[in-house]
C-alpha cells in the first residue's frame, strides 16, 4: 500500500513537471508570434524578424540563487528567451581577429524611397548594412551589435535607428524622418558578433571581477573579508547575508576571530583586470563607425498633406522621441515643456520626491538642488556618493530625497545601515498624488548574471504594484540605462546594458509607470556617449520628468 502511494506521488509530480514544461513552451510560441506582429506593425514593412532559441544554463559558473516561485521561474525563462542574441557558428579554434567583423571593410547604403520620389517628413528611411571581416570577405552570419543614428547638427536634430538582423551578415536600419532638411546617417559597430559570447561568459565565469570588502568590528578588533553576490568555493566558512524576505543574495567570507553579526560597513575593492581578449579592441572593433558606400545623407522635404503623424511607445519598436533644435520631443503623446526654476517650483510644490538608484539618478538630485533656489540640503554626514541625502524647500513645501540602491553598489565605505534595497524603500512609502518616485538600477549590475537582475526587478516590481494598489495617485518614473564612453576595459559593455534595458522595459510594460528613455536620449544626441550624460541631455531628461509629473 505504501509503495503504491509512493508511485502515485511520483507520477503526480512527473505530470506536474510535464504540464509546466508544455505551458512554458506554448507561452513562448505565442509571445514570439506577437513580437513579430508588433514589430511589423511598427515599421510598416514586412521583414523576417529572426528569433534565435537558446537553452541557457541557469546555474552556470559558481553563482547560486534561491529557488523562484513557479510564476517567477516561467517569467525568467521567457525573459531570457526574449533577449536571446544570435550566436555565431562554431568557428575553428583559435579564432583570429581576421575572421571577425571589421568596420573598415563593412559599409552601409541608403536604399531608395519605397514607391520612388523624394523624401518627406513622416516617411521611413531604410539603410542596408553589409558586414565583412578583416580580410574583406563578406560575413555569412549575424549577431553584430550595431547602433545607428540619424542627425542634423545644424538643426540640433537627432533620432535613434532601429536595427534588424537578417542573420546572414546583412542588417537593416530604419529611421523615422521627423524634420525638414538634411538627415545624416551614422552606423557604429559596438561589438563584433564573435565578441558577444565572450561578454556573455564573463558574467557567469567572472562575476567576481568587481568585488567588495566587508568590515567587521567588535570593540578594538577589526577584520575585513571579501564579500560579493557570488563567492568562489573555499575552505573558509561563509557569512550568509541573503535577504530572508526576498532572497537577494549577499555573502562574505567569515572573519577569523569575529562573528558574522559584527559586520558594520562595506567598501568597494579595485576591480580585477578583465581577461584579455583580442576580439575586444578599442579603436579596432569596439565603437567604430562604419563608412557609407554612397551618399550618407538625404534631403527631407515638408510633410505631404494627409501624411500620418509618427507615433511610438517607449516599450515597443520605433523611436521613443527625437531631438529638434536641441529639445527632446516625445512620440508617445507627451507634450514636453521647458521648466525653469519657477516652473519647477510650481510643479513640485507640496510634493515629496523619492529618488533611488546610482550616480545617474544622483545627477538628477543634484540638478534639482541647483534649479530650485530655496532647496536647502541637510548635512546628514553620509558618504557623498551614496547618501542618503535630504533637501527641503520649506516655503514651497518641497522635499527631495536620494538614496543609493542596495548591493552590489560600487561606493564605499558605506555603513551597513545605509544599504537599503529599493523594494524595501518603496514598501515604506505611504504614496499618494503628492508623492513622486524616481528610480534606476542598471550600471552596478551589468557584470553579474542576468538572473540576478531579473530577480531584483521582480522584487522591485512587486513593491511598485503594492505602492500603486494602496496609493494609485503616486507617480512612478523609471530611468533606463544609457550607452557610455568606451573604457580601456570592457567591464562596462553597452551590450550588457542593452540586455538589461530590454528586460526592464518588458517587465514594467503593463504597469502605470513612466519610463524616461535615457538609452535613446543619449544615443540620438551629438554628444559622445557618457555614463553621466552632459548637461543639455540631463536638462531634457528633467523637462520630460516634470512633464510626466505635471502634464497640465
Amino acid at each position: 500500500m505504501k509503495t503504491t502511494m509512493k508511485v502515485r506521488a511520483r507520477l503526480s509530480r512527473g505530470f506536474t513537471v510535464i504540464f509546466l514544461f508544455l505551458t512554458v513552451a506554448a507561452v513562448i510560441m505565442v509571445l514570439q508570434n506577437m513580437e513579430v506582429l508588433e514589430f511589423q506593425q511598427e515599421v510598416n514593412v514586412t521583414i523576417p524578424v529572426p528569433r534565435v532559441s537558446t537553452d541557457p544554463d541557469m546555474h552556470q559558473g559558481f553563482c547560486t540563487f534561491q529557488p523562484l516561485s513557479p510564476e517567477d521561474a516561467v517569467e525568467e525563462i521567457l525573459l531570457l528567451e526574449t533577449i536571446a542574441w544570435p550566436e555565431p557558428p562554431l568557428l575553428p579554434a583559435p579564432l583570429s581577429l581576421n575572421q571577425t567583423s571589421d568596420p573598415a571593410h563593412s559599409s552601409f547604403t541608403i536604399l531608395p524611397r519605397r514607391g520612388g520620389g523624394q523624401w518627406h517628413v513622416g516617411d521611413q528611411l531604410e539603410v542596408l548594412i553589409k558586414m565583412s571581416d578583416f580580410q574583406g570577405l563578406p560575413k555569412k552570419y549575424g549577431g553584430d551589435f550595431l547602433l545607428t543614428r540619424l542627425h542634423n547638427r545644424k538643426l540640433g536634430a537627432g533620432v535613434a535607428g532601429q536595427v534588424v538582423d537578417h542573420l546572414n551578415g546583412s542588417y537593416s536600419a530604419f529611421f523615422s524622418l521627423l524634420w525638414e532638411g538634411d538627415a545624416q546617417v551614422e552606423v557604429m559597430l559596438v561589438h563584433p558578433s564573435e565578441a558577444i559570447p565572450v561578454l556573455n561568459r564573463l558574467s557567469s565565469e567572472h562575476p567576481d571581477r568587481v568585488f567588495f570588502k566587508g568590515i567587521f568590528r567588535s570593540g578594538r578588533l577589526t577584520e575585513t573579508t571579501i564579500c560579493n553576490i557570488c563567492l568562489r568555493p573555499t575552505q573558509q566558512p561563509l557569512c550568509n547575508f541573503t535577504d530572508p524576505r526576498t532572497g537577494e543574495p549577499w555573502f562574505c567570507y567569515k572573519p577569523k576571530n569575529l562573528s558574522c553579526d559584527a559586520r558594520i560597513a562595506q567598501n568597494r575593492m579595485p576591480a580585477k583586470p578583465n581577461p584579455k581578449n583580442m576580439l575586444l579592441q578599442s579603436g579596432v572593433n569596439m565603437k567604430v563607425y562604419i563608412p557609407a558606400s554612397g551618399p550618407a545623407s538625404v534631403p527631407v522635404l515638408p510633410k505631404n498633406e494627409g501624411q500620418p503623424e509618427v507615433k511610438s511607445s517607449i516599450v515597443t519598436s520605433g523611436p521613443s522621441g527625437y531631438y529638434y533644435q536641441g529639445d527632446w520631443r516625445a512620440l508617445d503623446g507627451t507634450t514636453v515643456r521647458h521648466y525653469n526654476g519657477r516652473a519647477i517650483i510650481q510643479c513640485l510644490r507640496g510634493k515629496v520626491v523619492h529618488m533611488y538608484g546610482d550616480s545617474t539618478i544622483r545627477q538628477w538630485y543634484n540638478y534639482l538642488n541647483g534649479a530650485i533656489p530655496g532647496l536647502q540640503e541637510f548635512d546628514m554626514h553620509t558618504f557623498w556618493l551614496a547618501g542618503p541625502f535630504i533637501a527641503l524647500d520649506y516655503s514651497n513645501n518641497i522635499l527631495v530625497k536620494f538614496r543609493c540602491h542596495g548591493p552590489p553598489i560600487r561606493y564605499g565605505p558605506l555603513p551597513i545601515r545605509d544599504l537599503h534595497y529599493i523594494h524595501d524603500e518603496l514598501d515604506g512609502i505611504t504614496g499618494g498624488p503628492n508623492n513622486v518616485v524616481v528610480f534606476c538600477i542598471w550600471a552596478h549590475l551589468t557584470t553579474f548574471p542576468m538572473e540576478l537582475y531579473i530577480r531584483r526587478l521582480q522584487n522591485i516590481r512587486r513593491a511598485v504594484v503594492r505602492l500603486l494598489d494602496r496609493a494609485p495617485g503616486t507617480k512612478v518614473i523609471i530611468r533606463t540605462g544609457n550607452p557610455q564612453e568606451l573604457f580601456e576595459t570592457y567591464m562596462e559593455s553597452d551590450w550588457c546594458t542593452l540586455q538589461r534595458d530590454r528586460v526592464l522595459r518588458a517587465m514594467f510594460k503593463r504597469l502605470n509607470v513612466h519610463l524616461i528613455d535615457a538609452w535613446e536620449m543619449v544615443q540620438a544626441h551629438y554628444f559622445p556617449h557618457n555614463l553621466h550624460p552632459e548637461y543639455p541631455i540631463i536638462k531634457n531628461m528633467m523637462d520630460l520628468l516634470f512633464s510626466y509629473i505635471c502634464p497640465q
